[in-house]
């Protein structure tokens, strides 16, 4: 697979996510063609439409939209979204590259200097101040928080791409090398 800056489009299945919705809005805020389902409409999914990402409600299996070309296309899911989902199996069966969200991060985080916030109790609050502090400071920051900040009415940061905040989530342990 190329790098993640030759991608042209992204296809996140579980798009309304915490997690997977920061990088839709940080794709699609870097100019990539951003697209995606999700279960159901919310207030992150709303957020996401408002600024021109596409998303539909029903899985639509084999008829799901597949216009671009596999070899610049990234389909990114959720590990919450059962393997024998049909959107899922379709891409899987059509030649896509499909990545875990946990992937895509780190691959993100691994492109950059990363600062990774670990432990039980306190990751997002840690981020949120992270990623503020580094912004206001006029650091190049990108930090992905892991619940909505209201200082930013939103779960990203995007102030450049020199020093990436991340959260060492636990529940799926692929995401640094």
């Amino acid at each position: 697979m190329s790098a993640l800056k030759d991608i042209q489009h992204f296809y996140f299945i579980g798009i309304g996510g915490i997690g997977m919705s920061a990088l839709a809005f940080y794709f699609h805020e870097s100019g990539k063609h951003v697209t995606g389902y999700d279960k159901t409409p919310s207030d992150v999914t709303r957020s996401l439409e408002k600024v021109g990402v596409s998303i539909h409600f029903d899985d639509k299996g084999t008829e799901v939209d597949i216009n671009y070309a596999p070899e610049n296309t990234l389909v990114v899911y959720t590990p919450a979204v059962p393997s024998d989902f049909g959107e899922l199996v379709r891409f899987r069966e059509s030649g896509y590259t499909i990545k875990k969200r946990a992937e895509v991060l780190g691959m993100i985080a691994n492109a950059h200097y990363s600062l990774a916030v670990a432990g039980t109790h306190g990751k997002t609050t840690t981020s949120s101040i992270l990623g503020h502090l580094l912004a206001e400071t006029g650091a190049p920051v990108t930090a992905f928080i892991g619940g909505i900040t209201n200082n930013y009415n939103g779960n990203l940061i995007q102030k450049g791409n020199d020093v990436i905040v991340v959260e060492a989530d636990e529940f799926d342990r692929s995401f640094l090398q």
